[in-house]
């Protein structure tokens, strides 16, 4: 029996807003009860700052969840503890590997009824951590604020604040995408195509968005005083956690967890795309399966326990739930690989995967630039400024930072430097980027988005932006031109 198409509201999932909530987040929670969580939430950098906060949280009684009445109150929580137990476990000048039942044993709760790991998900940091400046203009980037950051920094509220405004232009994808996927149902190819033009052009404005975030988010700033806030409590030996984090409940018997540090794979919306489109995901450094795509009669792939999927784990409980009922009836890609004829209909599809691999182009020039490139800095600052450089005795000399090219990495250490979800971040984007044109229609489509060999009549192949033949990528800066290396950390890498 065919499933029927999800209806959004049944999983807390908005027509106008998307995965964003109806209603604008709580930025006070009403119950005085919980008057010591706001106090410090408010207080929140100033504590960081003077180092008081781990005092403070460590003489905080123990308050009860029993007073949170509605989701929205559940979700002002959930954030509130998601903020201090990170500032408490990274704001300090050492990271503490154990969370006082003050913090930790609410924290479980809320996380429970939430459906969520006990870690800073996209869903805090991002979902529930936004109010507009006026109530009567639309969610854009012109009419946004924060709720809470760690650092108080212009750059920390723009990071967060340009995903909540993709999210937000996201938003109409979702009834439209439903309404293709049951054009599709009754072989109405006109209503398909008119909603995958729509699409497409949807996912542009979206990359032109990703875009803005070089306006208000310094590289450095984020790479230095954002991003250790953020991280999880999964591969953080080097950042002084060899065995995760201890979430005391009071019991004594409290295990380790390890958790990721938030990631824009948890966007239930990113995620939506590619199953809509039928675009499939293996594990990060899996090779393609030797079949011919899009044949037809050829068996669809089969499930696979990735990266992507593990974010899932991630996401609010209903959203979860929404992302395997839509992957349940998606037959777009069926749709129009059996109607592939149609050349109004496999144009338009090929349109929609043209667009969603240019915006992971973005993502991963992004990351580039905020990670890649910084990380490489501080291990050359670190190197141009070790002792070693020359003996105790020799009279001091100008610090000289060679910034034209840093030193290579060993293979060794890449193969350490991990990302925050434990796996190599750049050949996990790439990976992800090369697999959205996949499951284009067209012969030469298809060997555009895929960057596969053209054929010598047409001699026609889409070179991966920004990098060489082999891969590699470069970026070009004021620091200079630097050569990314495919096994450099992610948001969290240390």
């Amino acid at each position: 029996m065919i499933r029927d198409i999800p209806q959004p509201s049944d999983y807390d999932v908005s027509t106008v807003n998307g995965f964003l909530p109806a209603e604008t987040p709580l930025e006070l929670l009403p119950d005085t009860y919980y008057g010591r969580w706001e106090n410090i939430i408010r207080n929140l950098q100033a504590l960081v700052l003077s180092k008081r906060l781990r005092g403070v949280v460590d003489s905080l009684p123990v308050l009860s969840t029993d007073y949170l009445r509605t989701e929205a109150e559940w979700r002002r929580a959930y954030l509130i503890l998601a903020f201090i137990s990170h500032a408490y476990i990274w704001g300090g000048d050492a990271p503490l590997e154990r969370v006082p039942p003050s913090i930790s044993i609410p924290f479980l709760k809320t996380c429970a009824h939430l459906e969520l790991p006990t870690v800073a998900t996209y869903a805090g940091v991002v979902l529930w951590n936004w109010k507009p400046l006026f109530d009567d203009e639309p969610i854009d980037l012109e009419n946004l604020s924060t709720l809470t950051t760690f650092t108080g920094s212009l750059d920390e509220s723009w990071f967060y604040l340009v995903s909540v405004a993709i999210e937000a232009r996201a938003a109409p994808s979702i009834p439209l995408m439903l309404e293709a996927i049951r054009a599709a149902r009754v072989n109405d190819s006109r209503t398909v195509v008119e909603c995958l033009r729509s699409f497409a052009e949807l996912l542009d404005e979206l990359g032109a968005l990703l875009h803005r975030m070089y306006e208000n988010c310094d590289p450095h700033v984020f790479y230095h005083r954002i991003r250790p806030f953020l991280a999880g409590s999964r591969n953080m030996a080097d950042a002084g956690l060899p065995n995760g984090v201890i979430f005391d409940d009071g019991t004594g018997t409290s295990d380790y967890v390890h958790y990721a540090g938030g990631s824009n794979a948890q966007s239930s919306t990113i995620q939506f795309f590619d199953l809509v489109l039928g675009i499939e995901h293996r594990p990060t450094g899996e090779q393609r399966p030797a079949t011919t795509p899009n044949a037809p009669g050829s068996a669809p792939p089969g499930p696979s326990h990735n990266f992507i999927k593990d974010m899932r784990t991630y996401m609010p409980g209903p959203h979860r739930r929404f992302l395997e009922h839509v992957a349940d009836v998606a037959n777009l890609r069926d749709y129009v690989t059996l109607h592939r004829s149609n050349r109004a209909l496999t144009t338009a599809f090929d349109a929609c995967l043209a667009m969603l691999r240019a915006f992971r182009d973005k993502h991963i020039q992004m990351v580039s630039r905020y990670i890649i490139v910084k990380s490489r800095e501080s291990r050359s600052h670190s190197r141009s400024l070790s002792p070693r450089a020359a003996p105790p005795s020799a009279p001091a000399a100008p610090t000289r930072i060679n910034i034209a090219r840093p030193p290579a990495t060993s293979k060794k250490d890449a193969k350490n430097l991990r990302g925050t979800g434990g796996t190599a971040l750049i050949p996990f984007l790439k990976q992800a980027r090369d697999e959205t044109g996949e499951p284009a229609i067209d012969a030469w489509a298809r060997r555009l988005l895929t960057n596969g060999p053209a054929d010598a009549s047409s001699g026609a192949r889409l070179t991966k932006v920004g990098e060489g033949a082999s891969g590699e990528m470069e970026i070009v800066g004021l620091a200079g031109t630097w050569s990314v290396d495919d096994s450099e950390g992610g948001i969290c890498h240390w």
